[in-house]
């Protein structure tokens, strides 16, 4: 016969863990985004104790995202808005709220949750009009057709495609305009 131990086809492996890497990304997201024990315990159906458990461990990996949650829900009490990277404004009146309510627990996650998800919009928004501003891709003769979420939809020859991903991919790493230095010609 056959090696008994020989190893598992690649396809296999990759569906073997794709679902506990699913689970994780989901776990990540949802305590980042400010999902607390009682939430992970209806959403996992696990117990309380397992929920706190889970997430005290997920924040003591990470202290820097408590102290930076905790700082933008305060900022947010204090002010009655967060702000996104560019500045737009989300107004989150029951955050002042006194004492816990449950519109005061989602005005704290939407705290959390607007400057993240907030910024990542701001970020593919300049990029989608850096894009529409590219002269080379217009020179070969590619759009922007929409954004959805994180992604830019792009449409122009077959040709081109290569071009025009590594184009995409620059604009969307680097969706700032490059700050000019103190003297210096803006035609430089």
């Amino acid at each position: 016969g056959g090696e008994e131990y020989a190893p598992a086809p690649k396809p296999l492996l990759k569906d073997m863990f794709s679902s506990e890497r699913r689970k994780a990304k989901i776990l990540n997201f949802s305590i980042a985004y400010g999902k607390t024990a009682h939430g992970l315990r209806q959403d996992w159906g696990v117990t309380q104790e397992e929920a706190e458990e889970t997430v005290e461990l997920w924040y003591a990996d990470r202290p820097e995202v408590r102290k930076w949650q905790d700082n933008t829900k305060k900022s947010g009490a204090e002010c009655g808005y967060v702000n996104t990277l560019l500045g737009r404004r989300r107004q989150l009146p029951d955050i002042q709220a006194a004492g816990k309510s449950a519109a005061k627990g989602h005005a704290e996650r939407a705290a959390i949750n607007t400057p993240i998800q907030g910024g990542a919009a701001d970020i593919a928004m300049l990029a989608m009009l850096r894009l529409r501003k590219c002269e080379e891709l217009q020179k070969i003769d590619y759009k922007v057709i929409m954004q959805v979420h994180d992604e830019i939809i792009l449409e122009g020859p077959a040709e081109h495609k290569d071009r025009a991903l590594e184009l995409t991919r620059y604009h969307m790493t680097n969706p700032f305009e490059k700050p000019r230095r103190e003297g210096e010609d803006a035609k430089q």
